[in-house]
């Protein structure tokens, strides 16, 4: 009699062991669906879900390229030299001191940026839509002596300098937007989202 008490007390705590881990198991496959629902799907990414880019590796004169709601956002961090070139454009340049609002006002200063090295833009010309190639050397002999490295869109030839500002007297009319963005941390940015202080 006392060894059928020992082995029913076994099999009971079998059973309240397998249907715990049964009933977890159910928990976390009920939980699933409600926990990946909190975070944005690809769809909602590509509708305008910020996006976060870690910029540490982003060397002096390197650019990067990322998507934000279907668009490429061009990151370039720019070196000293780059920067000095910025006010020796205003003369070339359509827009020197940013007066359309073709940036959030956080970014209406010369290098249309909220950190001066690191600048972020929509890598789309404002003529037709088309993306312009990435030319940091300095006076090519194709892009005139007033080039300083920038942004040349061959399809029309729009130019564009440093700091995303249309050349003039090229058919794009207006400089390149800068999206909202604001910095999570020293390495990391956030595009799509305003500064909380902004």
């Amino acid at each position: 009699m006392g060894s059928e008490a020992v082995v029913n007390n076994g099999k009971r705590r079998f059973l309240i062991g397998a249907t715990s881990v049964v009933g977890g198991i159910g928990v976390v496959a009920a939980a699933t669906p409600f926990v990946m629902s909190l975070f944005p799907s690809e769809r909602a990414k590509a509708a305008g879900a910020p996006v976060e880019v870690d910029i540490s590796k982003i060397e002096p004169g390197m650019k990067i390229n990322v998507g934000w709601r279907g668009k490429p956002i061009w990151l370039l961090n720019r070196t000293e030299a780059m920067l000095k070139t910025l006010p020796e454009m205003d003369s070339v340049v359509v827009d020197p001191n940013s007066e359309e609002p073709h940036q959030p006002a956080y970014c209406k200063n010369e290098g249309r940026s909220i950190k001066p090295n690191m600048w972020i833009a929509i890598g789309i010309c404002t003529h037709l839509g088309c993306s312009p190639t990435f030319r940091p050397e300095v006076a090519p002999a194709d892009l005139g002596p007033e080039w300083k490295g920038g942004f040349f869109c061959p399809c029309h030839q729009s130019k564009f300098d440093l700091a995303g500002r249309v050349f003039k007297g090229v058919p794009a009319p207006t400089n390149l937007w800068i999206p909202p963005h604001r910095y999570a941390t020293d390495t990391r940015v956030v595009i799509g989202e305003d500064p909380k202080s902004a």
